[in-house]
């Protein structure tokens, strides 16, 4: 069964490869943004030096890895929701229910595929670019390079069950839009793309840092700037999986009522 699941990781891989002229152009679109920020936070980290706890080079490597990160964790939408959505809102779910194959299980594979290959064709370049217009504190460990790797697999499959559970909501709403646009603003402001939680007051700050979505997005950015080592980065990648261990049982808890919502009505 697991190659089964791997040959639908390729699938959602080969799926997103196809659209070239999309990734070339969100290359562009994310490296412009990546610039405008970066000259934002200069003039921030002029005025408040180590906002945050991160040096001048430290905040402007986040906002590159924010910007490598932004369609890898879908924080704007752009993954499978949508098309499950549709395929509630129209019935083929039915359908998809029949085959032999675990729901959930099925649209975490393609998610994966989908996730890899934006993190290669659209995470990678923009860091690029930005590391030959600024000088950013990339580490030089391969130990760091590994947790950080790790980190930000644990922050994808954190972001599809998100996702997911939102999805789902379609079985009760008869447009699961207005649900999916209010995840997803949530999910750029306590996700740290919009500012690093660590520079929000404290107490905002610590909330947000305890909520699932910090895993997208602080945590890894976090864990390739030095700041989790030894127990920390364990406990940091702990944090995540534990998140993704409890939303993935969410989103299995309501698939089942979500079933048998679907049996119930088609008789």
């Amino acid at each position: 069964m697991g190659g089964f699941y791997g040959a639908v990781v390729v699938r959602g891989f080969r799926r997103y490869a196809t659209y070239r002229m999309a990734t070339a152009a969100g290359v562009f679109t994310n490296t412009v943004f990546g610039l405008i920020i970066s000259y934002s936070y200069i003039a921030l980290w002029d005025q408040r030096p180590h906002l945050g706890g991160y040096t001048e080079a430290q905040a402007l490597t986040y906002v590159w890895i924010g910007q490598g990160m932004l369609t890898t964790m879908a924080l704007m939408g752009g993954g499978f929701e949508d098309e499950l959505m549709g395929r509630i809102r129209s019935g083929d779910i039915a359908v998809d229910l029949y085959r032999p194959a675990d729901l959930q299980a099925w649209w975490l594979a393609a998610d994966l595929g989908r996730a890899g290959f934006q993190l290669m064709g659209r995470g990678i370049a923009p860091v690029v670019c930005g590391a030959l217009v600024f000088e950013l504190a990339l580490p030089s460990s391969v130990g760091t390079w590994a947790l950080f790797a790790a980190s930000v697999v644990l922050g994808v499959v954190v972001s599809f069950a998100l996702r997911y559970l939102v999805a789902l909501c379609a079985f009760w709403l008869l447009d699961g839009a207005g649900v999916a646009q209010a995840a997803w603003i949530t999910g750029l402001f306590f996700s740290g793309m919009a500012l690093p939680l660590n520079a929000f007051p404290s107490g905002l700050g610590e909330v947000a840092r305890r909520l699932p979505w910090s895993a997208m997005l602080q945590v890894p950015a976090d864990m390739l700037l030095g700041q989790h080592q030894g127990a920390g980065a364990v406990a940091a990648l702990a944090f995540q999986a534990g998140w993704a261990a409890a939303l993935l049982t969410a989103g299995r808890l309501l698939q089942s009522v979500a079933t048998r919502r679907v049996v119930v009505q088609g008789g």
